[in-house]
């Protein structure tokens, strides 16, 4: 005898199973899903009632023959006013249970369909590449399976030939520049563009063989694939603003200057303060910034503290206290310009100005005692690999604070002592005055980074953007437009409901 139960799983969902009774012991014969809401357990239960029913199960033979009710699905005419008794109870009508025909996410793909045209998307005024998007969101699949989510979602997806062309004219037709045009408009309308972030990461290809394009690069995760690197564009909040993509061995520090000058010249803007982190740090991008008009600001790296703070370091040694920010001057060249740096004889740090420091930019150090405990438990297991090695008993290629001398390795104790001074230090480098924008602001500016951080977490987690199997560079730039324009509604979703975008997905789906 097989019956269909219901049972509560430890994450709180409702496991329908079908389990039989075999000698007295009971034995689960399917497992028909887990409902987390009263809709998706009536569907579970109706499927389960429909595979218990299924007319394959056979059926064991005891010789009874079961009634059958009579069903009459129109009822006689009354025989007149007042039916005669001898005729006998009416026939009751049998209603046959009600059965799921198809279901659809039709609220999901309505609520994303929203968003998009709320977003100014409908420019593009192209309905298979809004499917292409809203299917990215849903669930990052092939080109090939694009059908099946639209398909649960109760749209019915053009042909693949033609979602093949759609990424044609996704080129052709310049969609990305019509979209980054309504992200602009939207940024504006909610906030303000005085302020962008800007970072790159590398997407990587299931490919053996490097073209124009997809070539062997830098990565930080280590890989020997092909690669793309890629440029993304935020405002202070996240929100999406433009997007570049240049070749897998292409320096990190080249492609920030071509990005921000097409995002300039595309709205036209004159000033605005363009935020990165120390890896955009060269003398020859903070040159072309300045000269475009730009205000920048950007990370420096730990090992000019000696010479920017060393001032400082003469009057005040290397005592500092949390919080503590010390406003100085920089070279803009640092292979020796040194004519107008900071003055080690005089106590006071000099004030930034662009006339009388032409050959230096303004650098903001701050000290935290919590970044200081941080640092110092890195230095520590790097100085004990480093003494390891020198003993022998471990081998590494390149170890820091290992120095060889007539051939034989020894601790480098100066550049340890002089990690273990610089603790907790965290440096920036900008062209603002402080008259415009004081230090703590600088600071704040910088840590806005996450934002963009957080973009392409969700663009690699949520949305899935690599590893990326298109071949030819229409297909690439097309696939990056679907990644950006997800993004974009994908970023206006977790805004606009204050969920994480696989909560939201989760509440709509059933």
């Amino acid at each position: 005898m097989a019956w269909v139960r219901r049972v509560r799983t430890a994450s709180g969902a409702t496991a329908v199973q079908i389990a039989e009774s075999v000698g007295g012991r009971r034995r689960i014969v399917r497992h028909v899903g887990s409902a987390r809401d009263e809709v998706e357990l009536g569907l579970l239960l109706e499927e389960a009632h429909r595979l218990l029913a299924d007319d394959r199960q056979g059926m064991l033979d005891l010789g009874i023959a079961p009634a059958r009710l009579k069903a009459v699905m129109v009822p006689p005419p009354a025989a007149g006013l007042f039916a005669s008794a001898a005729s006998g109870p009416a026939s009751r009508q049998v209603v046959p249970r009600s059965r799921v025909l198809r279901t659809s996410c039709g609220l999901l793909y309505d609520a994303l369909a929203g968003v998009y045209a709320s977003l100014g998307f409908d420019v593009v005024a192209d309905e298979v590449f809004r499917d292409l998007v809203i299917a990215r969101i849903v669930e990052p699949t092939s080109l090939l399976d694009i059908d099946r989510v639209l398909a649960e979602m109760g749209r019915v997806s053009a042909s693949l030939s033609t979602r093949k062309r759609t990424l044609r004219r996704c080129r052709a037709g310049a969609y990305r520049d019509q979209v980054a045009t309504a992200c602009f408009n939207h940024a504006l309308a909610n906030g303000d563009v005085s302020l962008v972030l800007y970072d790159v990461t590398t997407l990587y290809f299931e490919a053996d063989k490097e073209d124009d394009l997809r070539k062997v690069g830098y990565s930080k995760e280590r890989r020997v694939d092909p690669q793309v690197v890629v440029g993304l564009l935020v405002d202070r909040h996240g929100f999406p603003l433009e997007i570049g993509c240049f070749e897998g061995n292409k320096a990190e520090t080249l492609t920030i200057v071509p990005i921000i000058k097409a995002f300039q010249e595309r709205h036209g803007l004159t000033d605005m303060v363009v935020v990165a982190d120390a890896g955009m740090l060269s003398a020859g991008n903070l040159k072309e910034l300045d000269e475009a008009g730009l205000r920048f600001i950007v990370g420096s790296r730990v090992t000019k503290a000696p010479k920017d703070l060393e001032s400082h370091f003469r009057w005040h040694g290397d005592a500092f206290v949390d919080g503590q920010v010390i406003d100085t001057i920089t070279p803009k060249d640092q292979r020796g310009v040194t004519s107008n740096a900071s003055d080690p004889k005089v106590k006071a740090e000099p004030v930034w100005d662009r006339q009388p420091h032409p050959r230096s930019w303004r650098a903001v150090w701050a000290y935290s005692t919590k970044r200081a405990v941080r640092d110092n438990m890195t230095l520590t297991l790097q100085e004990n690999k480093a003494r390891a090695v020198v003993a022998g008993e471990k081998t590494a290629r390149t170890p820091r604070f290992v120095k060889t001398r007539n051939g034989a390795q020894e601790l480098d104790q100066a550049s340890l002592a002089r990690a273990r001074r610089l603790v907790g230090l965290k440096g920036y480098v900008t062209n603002i005055e402080a008259s415009i924008m004081p230090a703590p602001e600088v600071i704040a500016s910088y840590h806005d980074l996450w934002h963009v951080e957080q973009s392409f977490r969700m663009s690699k987690t949520d949305l899935r953007a690599r590893p990326m199997f298109a071949r030819t560079r229409d297909a690439i730039e097309a696939h990056l437009t679907i990644v950006f324009t997800a993004l974009a509604v994908s970023r206006t979703v977790q805004n606009r409901t204050g969920l994480s975008l696989r909560r939201f997905l989760r509440t709509l789906k059933p």
